[in-house]
């Protein structure tokens, strides 16, 4: 990978992160326009992940800072509620990280698979905008049940489409918003929660990546993967703000289209 295929694709993951169409997705399609052979390891998709997470870090620093201040009272509130809620949807995501890693990188080589779950995301979003009203009002009054405007319940099945968005093409941010949506969670909730559950993970991929040494043993070499951190970082940082917004406003069907007809490319040219 040349330094500025590095950067193209960085700034394509930093773009694509905030909007529900794949990131991951679209870093194999980039790929194969742009002839970058597959490394063999994840080691590139987890710098440029782990980069628009510091980006949403940077964006959320303020209610972060307010859910760590509320967890260090010890005592049952608001904040530990969102947190214990954020634990519960990552166990799913856990799960395959531990059992079915090997399996989920073998994916990412495959164009024909990143085109079935763009059509997969596409449906996902058509069906969560049939289910849900963008100018929904807030409820009249909070449940402890329903608490920051997410249960238990809801939280998990958030995560457990998070742990099949793992496949390239399948999107993250779509899934676990679109599965929200469907299970009743309003669209200003699901953006927040969406983005910050997925800070643990990948920053724990990171580090496990780091502390194991795949960083350095890399096939790509560390230029391009530094490149690629920080133009996603820089890109992130622009896009995170716009795209949350139209993310929580915007009819998600015009996303769905936009998938179909990506994938609709990619099995005529692909």
């Amino acid at each position: 990978m040349e330094w500025y295929e590095a950067i193209i694709l960085g700034l394509v993951q930093g773009l694509t992160e905030f909007l529900p169409v794949s990131s991951s997705g679209h870093l194999v399609i980039g790929r194969e326009i742009l002839g970058v052979e597959e490394s063999g390891d994840l080691v590139f998709e987890v710098a440029v992940h782990a980069a628009t997470v510091l980006s949403t870090i940077v964006v959320f620093r303020h209610q972060i800072w307010n859910l760590l201040k509320g967890l260090f009272k010890f005592k049952y509130n608001d904040e530990t509620d969102y947190i214990l809620k954020i634990c519960v949807s990552m166990i799913p995501v856990f799960i395959i990280g531990v059992f079915f890693k090997s399996y989920v990188e073998g994916l990412f080589g495959s164009i024909f698979v990143v085109g079935v779950a763009l059509v997969m995301t596409a449906v996902l979003l058509f069906f969560s905008d049939m289910a849900s009203n963008p100018r929904r009002p807030s409820p009249p009054a909070k449940t402890e049940e329903s608490r920051n405007g997410i249960s238990y319940w809801q939280a998990l099945a958030v995560g457990i489409g998070q742990a099949f968005a793992v496949v390239p093409g399948l999107s993250r941010s779509g899934t676990t918003i679109s599965v929200g949506l469907i299970c009743g969670v309003r669209r200003d909730v699901m953006a927040q929660f969406s983005f910050l559950m997925v800070l643990v993970p990948i920053l724990g991929e990171a580090f496990l990546q780091c502390v194991g040494g795949e960083m350095t043993g890399s096939s790509l070499g560390l230029l391009p993967v530094l490149l690629g951190f920080a133009a996603a970082f820089v890109s992130g940082l622009f896009a995170c703000k716009v795209m949350i917004a139209l993310v929580k406003k915007a009819k998600l069907t015009w996303f769905a289209l936009y998938c179909a007809i990506v994938a609709l490319c990619i099995f005529i040219f692909g």
